[in-house]
Order: structure tokens, then C-alpha cells, then sequence
């Protein structure tokens, strides 16, 4: 069966066209007499979100009995009501109750309990064997309540590569979009083990998106999804799919393989990652290291240059514990760290890329110098095992023909030629 598509790689969907996709496909769902529920990102994906929500919006507020719009936020911070307003409308100003009266636009709460509900549960023996023996726990699937109980549940979100499952979207809005941080963390510590650098970018079903997968197939009532491309370094849309979110996600990963990953002839000496406003904090502003590290000569330098960052993690206080280190530093001192959140281990080595440990010397080796040129202080950069560099002092640096420049850097990733896929 085919799956509803519009443009593809390189194509620039206009708004009209991209509203009338939206409209007819979106039309097709029976919505009459149900309460709906619209699964969105938060402001970290580089996307037009105020052009894609209206047209969703048109197509169902008159329809469904109820609409929702939850924020999937995994476990990032807390969006502030002016922050929702300027993602989801264009403005911090913006009165998002008279842009989209009877739609309510709220944060996933996974912080809060109460907010949460249990859906079904994944045995050990389940996740070992999706994992590929990697992790041998149970898990309770615990889904924000709003989208549990809602008849209709469309997601709306781009795709990307990403570290921890492969590429992006689809039913990870579920998982670890609107779920409780346990799973997240069993899902994130997996994609750890397995590492960044070999799983970003890989297409197809990893063991990261089986498990995404096994939990989201336990959330009831119908599911959708409008899942998308944005041309890189722009906002124009150039790919759109409505359909499952296994089908639409599957469609849209085949376009952002194409158009989102770039391949090198010769690795990076080292690398600047200008980061974005989007990012605000290095939890999400790593990806600029992520997205990075496999196109970096061993022994190079990535700096993630970032002035407007202030914080690593608000939300995670134990990355400011722990540092960042390689997968084997924890790995092998396990009983040390086994207790620590797994999705801050998982972030901490995801971080800190590809190096080895000796348990007997206590000598960790990494492959590439981390550094930050943020508004994080010297001294705090020292405490959690990165380099510091002065922010004022990285304009001068771009000239340097030994560092490579990424502009926008968090989303497209670098590969070497060596890496690509046979056709």
C-alpha cells in the first residue's frame, strides 16, 4: 500500500499545496463525536511550526468534539508560556487562545506523576531480546494521560537523523516524546551501548526504535502522523507523509537520509558547531557534537559555540555530577554509576563520543577533545571533564583553514565517504 506523499528530496512544498495535502488527508480521519489529541515537538526541531499547526488546525477544529495539542517533550525542560506562544504562533506576545480557540497547547508533565499512566509492560526477557541482548529489565509503559485518553492521536513532527534511535520521528513522539522518564532512560542507555557515532543517522528499524516500537503499539485508540522534512538550513518544507506512524515515519526517514546527512571525503581536523538559538542548554545543544563526530579526525577538536547557552541541564543536575565520559567509563565501573538516571549516562557518553577506559589505571582516553565557547564558566567546564574556550574568542578561530565551520549545526549530519551506503 502506498503511502500519502507529497514532494521529496530537494522539492519545496508551498504553503497552499502543503495545506491542501493537510486538508485532504487529514479529512480522511473520522474525527465526528471524538476527542482529539495533536502530538507536537517542542522548540529544539528546526521546523516552521506556526505554519504547520494552522493547517493541521483548519483541518480538524470543526470536526473532533475536542482538541488537544500536547508539547512532546521527552524529558527537556519545561516550555514557558512564552516561549509555546512564539513556537506555536511566531510571537512570544502572540494570544494563543484567540490564534487557536478550543485548542489548548500544554507541556508533557513528566515530571509529574499524576500525569502519567500505565499502558502495558515490556518483560526483561522482551527488551533483550529487542535490544539484541544489550539490556536484560522490564518496564511499566507509563503515556501522558492526555494522549492515553484521547480516541485520536495525530502526530505532527519533522525527521531527522538522530543518536539514539537512528532517525527521528514517528513513534518516538510517543516514546520517549510524551512517556515517563524510566523508559526513556532504559531506551536511551541502549542507544549508549551501542553508541552515537554507529547509530545516528542508521536507517531502518534499530534496536532502539523496536523498543520504541514494542511500547508504543500498547497506546490505545487510533494513531496518525504527519511526518515531514525540512530543508536543511531553511524552513521550507520539502517532504510530507500522512499515514501510521510506523508508514509516514518510514516514508520521511528514506528523504531525511537523502537530504540530511553529508558526506566528506577527508575527516575534519577539528570542528566549530555554531549552535542555534533554538537549543538552550548543552543537553540539547550536544547534538552540534553528535551530529559531528563521525566526519572528526581522531585526536581532533569539536567546540560547541554557543554564547547564549548558560546552563548544561536544568532539568538533569546530575550531568553537572557525573561529567562527560566515554561509554566504557561507565560501563566498566558500573556498580559506581549503576544507580545514576541511565538517560544522563546515556547523554554523557553521547556527549563525550568514542574513547576507552582502563579499570586498572583509571586512564580514560578519548578520541576528540570536547570544548565549550558558552556562557558556562571556565571552572565548571573543568569540573565535568570538557574544555573551555572563550566564546569572544571563536570569530577569529573560523578563519583558522584548520576548523571546519557548521553553521546551524544540530541537525544535518556529517558522514565520511567512506560510510555511504551502498546504492
Amino acid at each position: 500500500m502506498s503511502v500519502p506523499t507529497i514532494g521529496g528530496p530537494g522539492y519545496h512544498i508551498g504553503v497552499e499545496e502543503f495545506e491542501a495535502f493537510v486538508s485532504d488527508e487529514i479529512g480522511k480521519v473520522q474525527l465526528e463525536g471524538k476527542n482529539l489529541v495533536l502530538i507536537i515537538p517542542d522548540d529544539t526541531r528546526g521546523c516552521p511550526m506556526p505554519r504547520i499547526l494552522r493547517a493541521v488546525y483548519k483541518s480538524v477544529i470543526n470536526r473532533a468534539a475536542s482538541v488537544k495539542a500536547v508539547i512532546a517533550l521527552g524529558t527537556h525542560e519545561y516550555m514557558e508560556p512564552d516561549e509555546i506562544a512564539l513556537w506555536a504562533a511566531g510571537s512570544r506576545d502572540a494570544n494563543l487562545a484567540a490564534e487557536y480557540p478550543g485548542m489548548p497547547i500544554i507541556n508533557h508533565l513528566w515530571k509529574d506523576r499524576d500525569k502519567l499512566v500505565s499502558v502495558g509492560q515490556i518483560s526483561a526477557e522482551r527488551i533483550s531480546e529487542l535490544s539484541g541482548g544489550r539490556l536484560e529489565k522490564g518496564s511499566d509503559v507509563q503515556i501522558n494521560k492526555d494522549v492515553v485518553e484521547a480516541d485520536v492521536k495525530i502526530i505532527v513532527g519533522p525527521i531527522l537523523p538522530h543518536e539514539v534511535v537512528g532517525i527521528s520521528g514517528g513513534n518516538k513522539y510517543f516514546i520517549p516524546g510524551c512517556a515517563a522518564h524510566e523508559l526513556i532512560d532504559m531506551t536511551h542507555w541502549v542507544g549508549a551501548l551501542i553508541t552515537s557515532a554507529k547509530m545516528i543517522g542508521t536507517p531502518g528499524i534499530t534496536p532502539v526504535r523496536a523498543m520504541i516500537n514494542e511500547g508504543a503499539a500498547m497506546v490505545p485508540g487510533e494513531k496518525y502522523c504527519l511526518a515531514f522534512v525540512v530543508k536543511a538550513y531553511s524552513d521550507e518544507i520539502e517532504s510530507a507523509s500522512f499515514a501510521s506512524p510506523e508508514d509516514a515515519w518510514a516514508e520521511q526517514a528514506k528523504v531525511t537520509a537523502q537530504t540530511h546527512i553529508e558526506y566528506v571525503a577527508e575527516p575534519f581536523p577539528n570542528v566549530i558547531a555554531e549552535i542555534p538559538l533554538r537549543y538552550h542548554d548543552i543537553w540539547t545543544a550536544a547534538k552540534g557534537f553528535y551530529k559531528s563526530e563521525p566526519a572528526v579526525a581522531d585526536g581532533g577538536e569539536v567546540i560547541i559555540y554557543a554564547p547564549h547557552i548558560e546552563a548544561v541541564s536544568e532539568a538533569h543536575p546530575e550531568i553537572y555530577e557525573i561529567g562527560y565520559h566515554c561509554r566504557d567509563y561507565y560501563v566498566k565501573q558500573w556498580d559506581k554509576f549503576s544507580e545514576v538516571p541511565w538517560g544522563v549516562l546515556a547523554h554523557s557518553t553521547h556527549g563525550r563520543g568514542a574513547g576507552t577506559y582502563d579499570a586498572e589505571t583509571g586512564v580514560e582516553i578519548c578520541r576528540l577533545q570536547l570544548t565549550f565557547a558558552t556562557g558556562i564558566p571556565k571552572e565548571v567546564c573543568e569540573s565535568i571533564n570538557v574544555g573551555y574556550r572563550d566564546p569572544a574568542s571563536i570569530p577569529a578561530l573560523m578563519a583558522d583553514p584548520n576548523f571546519h565551520v557548521i553553521r546551524d549545526a544540530g541537525e544535518v549530519l556529517f558522514r565520511l565517504e567512506s560510510e555511504r551506503p551502498a546504492e
